[in-house]
């Protein structure tokens, strides 16, 4: 096999794996790697003013480990520390380099620039509360007398003879978290919303997930939104729930994420 073929049938084997899309002057200062075994070194692939970030994949490799989504945010969430990047879906792979301009960046230049002008000197945070869950047990049980009825007659009796009462008590109990999460989340962002070019609110993922919201804010205004955050956590929600700030991160619910075509 000569040298052409040897080459051809390598990059057969590989492809470019492609994390987001930046601003053509973006440079990467950091020695970030990405995804797959071994994971190679990130780089830029250019075209006129816009970049895609990506990384060399072996093809005979598959992607999908817990590690391979951590190492896909991380990058992404550090190059947004610094320029605004749009995410691609996870798994995003080209064949080749010049695919990655043919069938992405050029295809869709005219959306990618607009969409990063919008976020430029932007950043996504996402702030989560979790209730306290004895607090908002106690606060539901002293609002609502039938559960707290239902809540007497369980306590301390035989789970099997009363298990009709106990799955009517999860219901109320649930739906009233629900209803409180509504009306935290409707006083979250009222509180911030001075603040914010955009909010959304994500599904909650535990039982007792009490606000989930992503904002969009100006990137010198963190410092307003810990402010923000900590007056409700120290005073209106003290004891009640647990709030935490995430972030900055690549803007994933204020943009739609772009499909690599390979």
């Amino acid at each position: 096999m000569g040298p052409a073929s040897q080459a051809t049938k390598e990059s057969q084997q590989t492809g470019w794996y492609v994390y987001g899309i930046l601003p053509g002057d973006v440079e990467l200062n950091s020695e970030l790697r990405g995804v797959g075994d071994p994971p190679a070194k990130v780089g830029l692939v250019h075209s006129g003013d816009l970049a895609a970030l990506v990384s060399e994949v072996k093809l005979s490799a598959p992607l999908g480990s817990p590690e391979d989504l951590q190492a896909h945010m991380a990058i992404l969430d550090a190059s947004a520390a610094g320029a605004p990047v749009l995410p691609l879906r996870f798994g995003a792979v080209v064949a080749s380099e010049d695919a990655v301009v043919e069938e992405l960046l050029d295809p869709h230049r005219e959306e990618f620039v607009a969409a990063l002008e919008e976020l430029e000197g932007s950043a996504e945070y996402v702030v989560t509360g979790r209730y306290v869950e004895q607090a908002i047990l106690q606060e539901i049980l002293s609002e609502d007398p039938q559960a707290a009825e239902l809540a007497d007659q369980v306590r301390g009796a035989d789970p099997d003879a009363t298990r009709d009462l106990r799955i009517r008590l999860g219901e109320l109990i649930g739906d009233a978290v629900a209803a409180k999460r509504a009306e935290d989340t409707r006083m979250f962002i009222d509180a911030v919303q001075d603040l914010c070019n955009a909010t959304f609110t994500r599904e909650p993922s535990h039982e007792l997930d009490a606000v989930y919201v992503a904002v969009l804010i100006p990137a010198d205004r963190a410092a307003d939104l810990e402010q923000a955050v900590g007056d409700l956590a120290d005073d209106e929600w003290k004891g009640r729930m647990e709030l935490r700030i995430l972030g900055p991160m690549a803007a994933y619910d204020f943009v739609g994420t772009a499909e690599a075509q390979g």
